[in-house]
């Protein structure tokens, strides 16, 4: 394998088998050999059209050729057999190339063709080939439901007994759900011997009271586990009241679960042991494992097909019904209910237990990923979106393999349940940016933030906001907006609790004359209704109820908050002005919360008349960020998810050619000069103000002559490899507009920076607008994030700017334009014009489409860029490569 080659893939049939695919060697010709002769005669003719074995023995010597040009061949593998082949060759001359299949006899029906094609067709794209050709029998209905069912759009044309397909390789919308599809399918068909295990081993339980191996094998048998459960000791003949067997291999039943607790030197050797004999899913949760014992775990778990929670992990549960598994080490087992909780930290998972199990939620499933070197919270995500018994999910993440499918995946769960997460990892500390204003705009916490907002995943700073969250996305309707209802029996409270709710970016709105007429006529003498409602310290339960009753029906507002503190009037008159809030005759048509100063928890449910809860917090603050998730949930699912539009004028080719010829000048990498810059942005239709270079004053002179003709003014900016911010370094001089000023620019920056300055660019002075910050830094975990915000030498300072990951939707450039501080003044502010804001928005989707196009593409500054009512102008571009692969994010494979 060469350094530009890829390395082998393991991927998942759709019945959760695991195949390795790579590409074919010299090697191969006796796997091939024996794959063409193990075929039967009829499959051998379909594949032929022939009965003879000439021609296979043909196929099997050119794909173990040497290598030659617009050739490729992928095989699978299982357990060191060859099961199946898919190859293209090119066709001499247009984009298409002839394409082949063999899957063997016992291997059909499996998915494993599909896979293959779906590998091949990813290969054959980077090679610029941009369709499949083949020719089958008419009767070859397998073959032919391949190509179909691929997601792609494929052309037919009969000729006699013989059908002549086209397989258009281009990636669309309707190509990824059907990749998502068959990947969701075969994902939670393989997660099930983990998940719903019918026998358990565990492997690692002490003898004496105290170890993890012991603690879970205790959990799994007080937890009413619905199957078998075994221990495996190497000398103990019974632990825990368990018969126990010296190896995995001696056991009567093969488990499809084996819990590992063994030390980190012996996880490897066991892991091999548990596949030899079928074991379909480890639970490892020995910590300390190294870099050596890493790599032979993963090779187990790979060869043998056995998919991988952990290690260094708390372990898993499941509480639905027919499984009732707790092969955890925590000190309780979890309470049954429907929230799905993922986490990488045991003691967050802990938390969660316990928070999830004081409110009454419980959980459905239940997994500590711990070292996540398999099973990951994309997994997790589509198994609870098809269990039926989930309906919250709740992530703790530390770290992302592969955040774009993970974003996919997400976006269509969440429109199905609440995906909550802890933003863990915000400090500046986990990544130092040095570069461009844009590498330094991008935070570690603006990336995940994006990844979050256009996900649609609740995204709260601690466990303690997430279970806040939790509370009210389960038990109350969401809100249509962010207008609140404040109500308190003491004007204090209501002060505090309207605070808490405009921090948290909330309205609190004054209300209608005929809603406060009401309120009024309904509560006691000396009451004010205009919001925040303040019921004075002698409202009774009856009169509280009617109040949020009202309120709770009301259009004016979109949820209700009632702040309650104890007082001696209540006591007196023996009114429990909570009762109020539970004992409603039926569930209100708008969210309401509870703030209960006096209460000890920081949140509770509270059961209501209507077998309904309501969420009581002990601090207005909290109540109100809970809200703002629910509202910011609510606009989520109420927008559409946006398209990805076409656009006029793109010419990916040529710009993947500029970067080819710049790489091989610069293997490790550079900034790009001011002219291949030009012309890279303008295989995109980027707006660039005019130009030039200039060598010396003279030049200078006439560059500006040519750009703006006699007496024009000009901008004279010093360029040299490297250089980044002009305004810092004093390397620009503006509105110059004679020759001697000219002149005098040139003489000033040669004389400041002498043999650093290589030339100047020379540019016409823009007209007045407003300066804005466009730019994309490529993470090479996340992919290409688009940023935009307020421009100029006040980017960094003011830092207002917000980001996307490409590719950017309508939906996502129109997040990008509103979200910034400074948005108003792109629509219009003071009377001053709107600019042109389908240019902007051209400029986005441009930027986007050069950042997903090209990997190469390390980061791009456009600083400023020029924003007016009659059109958008470029007026500084720095774009920086690095030697980079393209990655296909959506192709299926493990981690």
């Amino acid at each position: 394998m060469t350094a530009t080659e890829p390395a082998p893939v393991h991927a998942l049939l759709a019945d959760g088998t695991t195949v390795r695919i790579r590409r074919s060697t010299p090697d191969d010709y006796t796997a091939i050999r024996r794959l063409y002769d193990e075929m039967s005669n009829e499959n051998l003719r379909l594949r032929f059209f022939s009965l003879s074995r000439v021609s296979a023995r043909q196929a099997a010597e050119r794909v173990a050729g040497p290598p030659r040009p617009g050739y490729r061949a992928l095989v699978a593998e299982h357990a060191d057999r060859l099961v199946g082949l898919a190859e293209y060759e090119a066709e001499p001359h247009g984009g298409s190339a002839e394409v082949a299949l063999a899957v063997a006899d016992d291997w059909h029906h499996r998915g494993l063709g599909t896979l293959l094609l779906e590998h091949l067709a990813d290969a054959a794209r980077g090679a610029g080939i941009t369709a499949f050709t083949a020719d089958a029998l008419a009767e070859n209905l397998d073959v032919l439901r391949v190509f179909q069912d691929l997601g792609l759009r494929v052309r037919r044309r009969y000729d006699g007994p013989e059908v002549h397909c086209v397989v258009e390789l281009t990636e669309d919308e309707t190509y990824l759900s059907a990749v998502d599809t068959r990947g969701r399918l075969a994902d939670v068909v393989s997660l099930r011997p983990l998940l719903q295990p019918q026998c358990v081993a565990v492997i690692g339980a002490g003898r004496k009271p105290g170890s993890v191996g012991r603690a879970i094998l205790r959990n799994i048998l007080t937890g009413a586990f619905a199957g078998r459960v075994f221990a495996v000791h190497p000398v103990a003949s019974r632990i825990a009241g368990v018969h126990a067997y010296r190896s995995v291999a001696a056991l009567p039943q093969v488990p499809d679960l084996a819990v590992v607790a063994v030390p980190a030197a012996a996880v490897p050797q066991v892991a091999k042991e548990c596949g030899t004999v079928g074991v379909r899913a480890l639970l490892v949760v020995s910590a300390g494992l190294d870099a050596r014992q890493t790599r032979s775990l993963m090779d187990a778990c790979r060869r043998h097909g056995m998919r991988l929670v952990g290690p260094n992990c708390l372990g898993l549960a499941n509480t639905e019904d027919g499984v009732h598994l707790d092969a955890t080490f925590a000190a309780r087992h979890p309470g049954a209910g429907t929230a799905g909780v993922a986490v990488q930290s045991g003691g967050v998972g802990i938390a969660l237990l316990d928070g999830l199990a004081r409110l009454g939620i419980g959980v459905s499933s239940f997994v500590s990923l711990g070292d996540k070197y398999d099973v990951s919270g994309n997994d997790m995500l589509q198994w609870w979106e098809g269990d039926g018994h989930t309906d919250l999910a709740l992530l703790h993440l530390e770290s992302f393999g592969n955040p774009r499918a993970f974003s996919r995946t997400a976006r269509r769960v969440a429109r199905t349940m609440p995906i909550l997460t802890v933003d863990a990892g915000r400090s500046a500390a986990g990544r130092r940016a040095a570069a461009s204003h844009t590498a330094a705009a991008a935070t570690p916490t603006m990336t995940r933030q994006a990844l979050f907002t256009q996900a649609g995943i609740t995204a709260t700073r601690t466990i303690g906001e997430l279970l806040d969250a939790a509370a009210l996305l389960h038990s109350q309707p969401l809100p249509a907006g962010t207008n609140v209802a404040v109500v308190s029996n003491a004007g204090g409270a209501g002060v505090l609790a309207a605070d808490a709710c405009a921090d948290a970016g909330l309205s609190v709105p004054v209300l209608p004359t005929d809603l406060v007429n009401g309120l009024t006529a309904l509560l006691p003498e000396g009451a004010t209704a205009t919001n925040p409602v303040d019921t004075t310290a002698a409202v009774g339960e009856d009169q509280l109820c009617a109040c949020v009753e009202l309120l709770a029906q009301y259009g004016a507002v979109d949820a209700v908050l009632v702040a309650l503190v104890p007082t001696a009037v209540a006591s007196a008159t023996g009114e429990d002005l909570v009762r109020a809030l539970t004992d409603v005759p039926g569930p209100l048509l708008r969210p309401t919360v509870a703030v209960l100063p006096a209460q000890a928890a920081r949140v509770e449910l509270l059961d209501t008349s209507a077998e309904g809860t309501v969420p009581a917090y002990s601090d207005a603050q909290d109540a109100a960020r809970a809200l703002a998730h629910a509202a910011t949930r609510a606009r989520w699912l109420a927008e559409t998810p946006g398209d990805v539009p076409e656009l006029q004028d793109v010419n990916s080719r040529q710009a993947r050619r500029i970067v080819t010829w710049f790489l091989n000048d610069n293997p490790e990498g550079a900034w790009l000069d001011p002219q291949t810059t030009s012309d890279l942005l303008g295989c995109y239709g980027i707006p660039q103000i005019p130009w030039a270079w200039a060598q010396d004053e003279d030049e200078a002179v006439a560059a500006a002559q040519r750009l703006t003709g006699p007496g024009g003014r000009v901008v004279m900016k010093a360029y040299w490899p490297g250089l980044l911010h002009k305004s810092e370094q004093h390397a620009i001089h503006l509105d110059l507009q004679d020759a001697a000023q000219i002149k005098a620019a040139h003489r000033d920056l040669v004389a400041r920076f002498g043999d650093r300055l290589t030339s100047v660019v020379i540019q016409p002075l823009a007209e007045r607008g407003t300066e804005l910050f466009a730019g994309v830094v490529q993470d090479e975990v996340f992919g290409p994030l688009v940023l935009f915000g307020l421009g100029g030498t006040a980017t960094e300072v003011l830092a207002d700017h917000a980001g996307r990951l490409a590719p950017l939707t309508d939906r996502a450039v129109h997040d990008l334009l509103t979200s910034p501080r400074c948005s108003p003044l792109l629509f219009g502010y003071a009377g001053a014009p709107a600019v042109d804001l389908e240019g902007l928005e051209q400029l986005l989707h441009r930027i986007s489409r050069m950042a997903c196009d090209l990997p190469q593409l390390a980061e791009a500054d456009f600083n400023p860029v020029l924003a007016g009512p009659h059109g958008i102008t470029t007026l500084d571009v720095r774009v920086r490569l690095l030697p980079r692969q393209a990655h296909d994010p959506y192709l299926r494979r493990l981690r």
